[in-house]
């Protein structure tokens, strides 16, 4: 089973890092993980989310947010728009359930006694 991460949203933030208290350096990332399989694809519910500072190369964790930062982050938020919920069903899943109905309708043909 594989998984891709697909980029929602990112965007950059003008508050000052908790860390080295740079102003230009803070983006927030919005992803979403999808899994896919032989059979189907089908993205993840949750979206993950990571703010980093470019000034000093660090990854700024929800611990250390400042109100500010939870503003701009509840904002940014809702901005990123989620991938729908589907299910997308791939050529190799149809093939199964043909080959699966015509296997019971021929044990149904050859199986029951003929009246």
């Amino acid at each position: 089973m594989k998984q891709k991460t697909h980029t929602l949203h990112t965007a950059r933030s003008k508050n000052n890092c908790p860390t080295c208290f740079g102003a230009d350096g803070l983006e927030f990332t919005f992803t979403q993980e999808e899994k896919e399989t032989p059979f189907f694809k089908k993205p993840a519910l949750e979206i993950e989310n990571k703010l980093f500072c470019h000034t000093c190369n660090n990854k700024i964790y929800p611990v250390n947010w400042t109100e500010d930062i939870e503003r701009v982050f509840d904002y940014n938020k809702k901005i990123a728009e989620t991938n729908k919920q589907y299910l997308k069903v791939k050529p190799l899943f149809y093939i199964m359930v043909v080959v699966a109905l015509v296997i019971v309708a021929a044990g149904v043909y050859f199986l029951i006694p003929t009246l």
